[in-house]
């Protein structure tokens, strides 16, 4: 991306023209993808014209990897506003947990334009010299906290954060990515906020589990 610049629109509602466009495509490459979206349906729903959308964007290629690069930015960025520094280490553990648990479920776009890439091998990610660096943060975060806990003694010196990091994402991702399925074929008429709740609990659990001695 040009001058390693991530790009971050306000709302909708109070969006430029660009930014309008730019909320259009993440909904659309959620539900289709980068093949099965449109340039026509980008402008069609940001109220404009397709010359626009290639004014502001050139390519739908490049617009597609600005938007990986926005749905990253946006949850590394949720995590850091949690301040979990100033915590004690299991504190600040389960509060990671349950607070990535909980962006997950608040963000299914997030979670199916990840999906989407992932089918494509990953193949756009690449194309971005910089989702690496965004992405950074998860860990260095989670070694601060695990750092902690291992010299007071209350976590094992035997777990690293890329580990913990993969424990907390499995639980957040499946609970989204195969939420129709997964209550489809065994969660009939379950609740579907103490489901959360439940699912979200034992995260918490398994994570603590895991790296406590």
């Amino acid at each position: 991306m040009e001058n390693h610049d991530v790009y971050l629109p306000t709302r909708f509602d109070e969006a430029s023209l660009k930014e309008k466009i730019f909320f259009s495509a993440i909904e659309l490459f959620a539900e289709y993808g980068l093949n099965g979206a449109r340039m026509e349906q980008i402008a069609e729903k940001a109220g404009t014209t397709k010359r626009m959308v290639v004014y502001h964007f050139k390519t739908k290629e490049r617009l597609y990897v600005q938007v990986l690069e926005y749905v990253y930015t946006q949850i590394r960025a949720s995590e850091k506003a949690l301040n979990l520094s100033a915590m004690p280490p299991v504190e600040a553990m389960v509060q990671l947990v349950e607070a990535s648990f909980d962006y997950h479920a608040a963000h299914p776009d997030f979670v199916r334009i990840i999906c989407m890439e992932n089918m494509q091998r990953g193949r756009y990610m690449r194309e971005s010299a910089w989702i690496r660096d965004i992405n950074r943060s998860a860990l260095t975060l989670l070694e601060e906290i695990l750092a902690r806990g291992q010299a007071r003694q209350l976590f094992s010196k035997q777990v690293n954060a890329r580990d913990v990091h993969r424990l907390i994402s499995s639980f957040s991702f499946h609970h989204v990515a195969n939420s129709y399925t997964f209550s489809m074929l065994f969660e009939e008429e379950t609740d579907s906020r103490a489901q959360l709740d439940y699912y979200r609990e034992m995260a918490v659990q398994v994570v603590l589990r895991y790296i406590c001695p």
